[in-house]
């Protein structure tokens, strides 16, 4: 599903109409997230966001898990698995992206994954693998698990579009009512007039609001600095993607946006090569796309051909965030399992 451009307008009639639906859609929502949650045999730590599609969840809880990893903290983390079939709970090692979802595989780089529907079960089997921490990749609107620190991304180029809630707009639920459910703010990018309003309520609320910017690898840019290129993406916003490419001097001649978690097709993958064949053209993904890819041999003509371009996110105060994920570490334990 592609995120409807009326989502990320200031006026929609569209979005008028649809607004009743989304009053009682996030009635619906903020009850269920006041709903006590189980307490885990370890700390869990929950990177969300407020709206549907992505903010930067992943590339965030990377760097979370790097900071506790640096601290001599083991995490694991913690994903629903989204577009995989498998409900878990399962620990991610060579599995394909249909089994587990595409962000696990990326996830299971940095540190032990389970991937789990059930995510009381997920953190209870992390915590008998060994893990001191759980990182959950989204959740924040799932209650059944407690959280000890929940932080919610806000991209700063898209905030929180037009304000409104799901199907009329981006939000999950009620804003003030997911922020009665979180400790700190991350802003991913300069803020702009979207993300102003959610800016307003962590600073009315006295919240905690960091900074990071997602950065392509260095490595990457320089191999593809004045390459013309045919850049195509299966994220929750391609647009970004592509603007990346082009702040670092990769001029994207051609753009192919596709949903997010995306699963190609043989024909859809055939066609991207044989353009950038036609045109003289670099092909370019992102790393997200790129691990679907894995394990079909449908995909073998275009993994060869396709270059990569990584991102991770910079925080601007990694030190005042790791003080909060080792306080976070510090709370009660319950010590039953499920």
């Amino acid at each position: 599903m592609r995120d409807p451009a009326f989502w990320w307008a200031e006026r929609s009639a569209t979005a008028t109409l649809l607004a009743p639906v989304g009053a009682c859609y996030g009635a619906i929502a903020a009850k269920r997230m006041a709903r006590p949650g189980r307490k885990a045999p370890v700390p869990v730590i929950c990177v969300g966001n407020f709206t549907v599609g992505g903010a930067g969840k992943t590339p965030t809880a990377i760097a979370l898990a790097r900071l506790l990893l640096a601290s001599g903290i083991c995490p694991f983390f913690l994903s629903r698995g989204y577009g995989g079939r498998v409900a878990g709970p399962v620990r991610v090692a060579n599995q394909h992206a249909i089994e587990v979802g595409d962000e696990p595989l990326l996830l299971g780089r940095i540190a032990p994954t389970i991937v789990a529907h059930n995510r009381p079960a997920g953190a209870l089997a992390a915590a008998e693998a060994g893990a001191d921490v759980v990182v959950m990749d989204d959740g924040l609107q799932n209650p059944s698990i407690d959280k000890d620190l929940a932080i919610a991304v806000v991209d700063g180029r898209r905030g929180i579009g037009n304000g409104r809630i799901f199907p009329a707009g981006p939000l999950r639920a009620p804003l003030e009512a997911q922020f009665d459910h979180i400790d700190a703010v991350l802003l991913a990018g300069v803020a702009s007039r979207a993300a102003e309003p959610a800016l307003a309520v962590a600073q009315r609320r006295g919240l905690p609001v960091f900074h990071g910017e997602l950065r392509p690898a260095l490595d990457a840019v320089a191999a593809l600095a004045g390459k013309p290129v045919l850049a195509f993406a299966g994220v929750a916003d391609p647009g970004k993607f592509f603007a990346t490419l082009e702040a670092n001097g990769i001029p994207v001649v051609i753009r192919r946006p596709f949903p997010d978690h995306h699963h190609y097709t043989a024909d859809e993958m055939a066609a991207l090569v044989a353009r950038a064949r036609q045109d003289s053209l670099t092909l370019v993904t992102t790393e997200k796309d790129m691990v679907r890819f894995g394990g079909d041999p449908a995909a073998v003509d275009l993994i060869r051909h396709a270059a990569v371009l990584p991102v991770t996110m910079a925080l601007s105060d990694s030190a005042t965030v790791g003080a909060m994920l080792r306080d976070a570490m510090r709370g009660e334990r319950a010590p039953v399992a499920f």
